[in-house]
């Protein structure tokens, strides 16, 4: 059962008690907020023996993707642990470089069929053939599967979240909906993603729709107050931390939506409280995808769920960004050409918007890499893995994928190496999700393609 500090709050809660592990909450009216990891008080669970000792962090999965590719000549890296070099498109990884595994050769056979971008991204974590013309057809991807078992025991089993539209048109006899999802809660059903970073917060902790969208630690003030009786002076300063980056995310939704950005709308109990704004995608893209990055940390911080999947933008991704000074058009912004084209050019501005991607995996990492869970951090609690559907967006090469895998499992992953399976015949990146799953004691006899985990992770 879920422990609570409010007994309001724990009447409503008896219904998830069945599959929600022993946790302590804030609560409040219609809102309740996951404890981060604390040393003075058991928050996520009794320890094996039954005791009310400390219980360890969970290992977390976060997967992001990214479209397109990356360019031809960049993305590379040699060496191990501090000594490790990094080509430009992963250069700001680089602070990271001992905590990251770079995985080179893997790829899917299925993906080599079919067009390129829809089938060479409907089955990315997967590994399962497509269906062509009408039809939707792929296969649950391994996100999903891991929701499904591993993430019963959180309020939230999987956050799928998205900083770009779907796209419902077809191209070359597929859907694009195959470019537009990397997750998939079954072979026919791509799993609802997420943009709006308002909604993504609301999930994370409230448990139904409040009055005036009253603030999360207003609603949990009373309770926030008594716990900080209750707890060591170190775990009240971790407390009043992870309050304030609750309340800084609030912000930030709040000012993006009074700047019209971020898709502002924010619907309220009766009506939205301001017109639908245009169709399109943000106008700010490097703050929606941090934004985005920071409710990661929050579900992970919170263990309100152990499971998130972020699509930074789609495989066949029509983003411009006039947030990046061009090198190839000084003076101008990089918006002439969407991000589809772009990646066609492998110019310099085409190495740079990579690099704008990888700053937000860095970004992430580097929050992650902020928190203290005992004697580790909440990276090294992690596995996240960064993506995309092919190697280079000019050659639509999908023989070889990019693949890093950031943070330790919780000590299972040694990081600072280079693995390359160029050289053998079984290198189906399902063989990779299986050594995930297995970090995360989810253990399938096969996935996809794959019969056996990656021995060297």
């Amino acid at each position: 059962m879920s422990t609570r500090f409010n007994s309001t709050a724990r009447e409503k809660s008896v219904a998830r008690r069945d599959f929600l592990t022993r946790r302590s909450f804030l609560c409040g009216v219609g809102v309740s907020m996951a404890l981060p990891w604390m040393e003075s008080r058991p928050v996520w669970g009794d320890a094996v023996d039954g005791s009310r000792g400390d219980a360890q962090p969970p290992v977390r999965l976060g997967v992001l993707f990214s479209g397109n590719g990356f360019h031809s000549r960049h993305w590379w890296a040699k060496g191990a642990g501090s000594a490790m070099e990094l080509g430009q498109v992963l250069q700001p990884l680089h602070p990271h470089r001992e905590k990251m595994l770079f995985v080179g050769g893997l790829y899917h056979e299925e993906a080599r069929k079919g067009n390129i971008h829809s089938s060479q991204t409907g089955n990315l974590l997967s590994g399962a053939p497509i269906a062509a013309g009408g039809t939707i057809r792929s296969g649950t991807s391994f996100d999903q599967l891991m929701a499904q078992t591993y993430g019963r025991s959180t309020k939230v089993p999987s956050l799928v979240l998205g900083c770009e539209q779907s796209n419902p048109s077809v191209h070359k006899n597929y859907s694009m909906l195959y470019s537009s999802h990397i997750s998939w809660s079954s072979p026919t059903t791509p799993t609802p993603l997420e943009l709006y970073p308002a909604l993504a917060f609301d999930r994370l902790f409230k448990d139904e729709v409040t009055p005036g969208d009253r603030s999360i630690l207003d609603a949990v003030r009373e309770d926030a107050s008594d716990l900080r009786r209750r707890i060591s002076i170190s775990d009240r300063r971790k407390l009043d931390e992870y309050l304030e980056s609750v309340r800084d995310v609030e912000t930030r939704i709040e000012n993006a939506g009074t700047r019209g950005e971020l898709q502002g709308w924010r619907p309220t109990i009766d009506q939205p409280d301001r017109p639908r704004p245009a169709d399109g995608i943000p106008q700010d893209i490097a703050e929606h995808m941090r934004l985005m990055c920071d409710i990661v940390v929050l579900g992970f911080q919170t263990d309100t769920t152990r499971v998130t999947t972020l699509k930074l933008n789609n495989d066949h991704s029509a983003l411009r960004f006039p947030n990046l000074p061009s090198v190839q058009q000084p003076g101008n912004g990089i918006d002439y050409m969407i991000h589809h084209l772009l990646s066609h050019s492998d110019g310099e501005d085409w190495l740079r918007v990579n690099q704008f991607f990888v700053e937000q995996v860095a970004y992430l990492a580097d929050r992650l890499d902020s928190i203290r869970e005992g004697e580790r951090s909440l990276l090294d609690n992690t596995m996240l893995m960064y993506c995309s559907s092919m190697m280079a967006g000019a050659k639509h090469d999908n023989d070889q994928l990019p693949v890093i895998v950031l943070g330790g499992a919780g000590g299972r992953i040694e990081g600072g190496r280079v693995i390359d399976y160029r050289a053998q015949s079984d290198r189906q990146l399902c063989r990779l999700f299986l050594s995930m799953m297995d970090k995360m004691d989810v253990h399938p006899d096969t996935f996809g393609d794959a019969v056996e985990p990656l021995n060297e992770v």
